[in-house]
């Protein structure tokens, strides 16, 4: 049997086991700067595929000038990320000019018709508020959320934010994790309890309609027949993990840590290829797919549940699964001179890429550098 586990552990590609058995990943080389990896990173992010003239980013890097509502939040999350570790006015001169340019780009509008959408572009306006103390983008955040808080319902699946207007008895993950964890931190920075009943109703229905017994947290909920769909994707399981985080950090239960802790065992164990996130979506780096974004988003707050207070074993775990993912992105699934990143953090993209993998990719550059800041990595 120690044979067989042996050989088990060997296995696993590029890493050792520690005593409880879970893997210990060795790192792919020791001489990166994480820093200086997130700087290139969130300046060519920038580089590539923002239009100074429509003050937003553009879908791709090889001509495409369309406009999506909800990779700008995430886009513009990476540059906060920045300004937030470097405190540099570079950075931070995006963030009006941004503001500007997708509310005109919405159609001179902050409301969406998807609910997912809107939530996203509310915790980009949230960090951008705490970031800078501006009201403007806490105003709008609130403008959001009231608009948000109406796609609830109780008709279909006894409750949940639905995904977007049109499919009211669609109730999504990625319209109910992001929902909560708005809530939970704009009560945090007001008081009100309405907001904090908010981020428990919303969390309590997605733990107990779409979170499952080893940690999984399914796609959605068709609440006409209460049939489960049983997609299973990281930005979901990510979602789910913040929405613990800052339940935990309101609270002080340690419970929410727990459910967070099943669902990062799970990703980590179960939505990966050799130990790194998996691809999700095609492998062409140059094809617009909403799946190259999601694995940036779990790593968002995948790294929040690092720097909270859970035990060392586990936390020592997380801070080597991050470091081999962000150590084989930076040395094998990057085109340098320019930094232009691909879906498939194992494999050098083409030239032609799109923002949302580029942006996923610099996710994970900026939470290794935040974390190597506070000695944590």
């Amino acid at each position: 049997m120690k044979k067989l586990f042996f050989i088990a552990c060997w296995a696993i590609l590029l890493s050792a086991c520690n005593d409880d058995g879970k893997p210990e990943y060795k790192p792919v080389t020791d001489s990166i700067d994480f820093t200086a990896a997130a700087d290139s990173s969130s300046k060519a992010l920038i580089s590539a595929f923002w239009n100074e003239s429509q003050q937003y980013f553009v879908e791709n890097n090889y001509g495409g000038l369309g406009f999506q509502y909800w990779p700008q939040a995430h886009a513009i999350d990476v540059v906060t990320d920045a300004y937030l570790r470097t405190k540099d006015s570079y950075y931070k001169s995006y963030l009006d000019k941004w503001f500007n340019g997708v509310r005109k780009g919405n159609g001179n509008k902050w409301k969406n018709n998807f609910f997912d959408d809107m939530e996203w572009i509310a915790l980009a306006l949230f960090r951008m508020y705490k970031a800078t103390g501006e009201a403007k983008y806490k105003d709008a955040t609130i403008e959001l959320w009231n608009y948000i808080k109406d796609g609830w319902n109780a008709e279909y699946a006894s409750g949940g934010i639905a995904w977007r207007t049109t499919e009211l008895w669609k109730k999504n993950a990625c319209s109910n994790g992001p929902a909560c964890i708005l809530a939970a931190r704009l009560y945090q920075d007001t008081g009100d309890e309405n907001y904090k009943e908010w981020a428990l109703k919303i969390y309590n229905w997605e733990k107990a309609t779409l979170l499952q017994s080893d940690g999984a947290v399914l796609d959605h909920i068709d609440g006409r027949d209460n049939t489960l769909t049983n997609w299973k994707f990281t930005y979901n399981q990510g979602t789910f993990i913040g929405s613990a985080v800052e339940l935990y950090k309101i609270l002080g239960n340690k419970s929410y840590l727990d459910d967070a802790v099943l669902t990062a065992n799970y990703t980590t164990g179960s939505l990966v290829t050799n130990s790194i996130l998996k691809l999700e979506g095609a492998a062409d780096s140059s094809v617009d797919n909403d799946a190259h974004l999601f694995k940036g988003i779990f790593i968002r707050y995948f790294t929040e549940l690092i720097r909270q207070d859970i035990d060392g074993v586990t936390k020592k775990r997380y801070l080597q699964f991050l470091k081999h993912n962000t150590e084989t992105l930076w040395t094998k699934g990057v085109h340098k001179n320019p930094v232009l990143f691909g879906p498939d953090w194992t494999i050098k993209p083409d030239m032609k890429t799109t923002l949302k993998a580029t942006v996923s990719a610099c996710m994970l550059m900026e939470a290794a550098a935040l974390l190597a800041n506070q000695k944590l990595l």
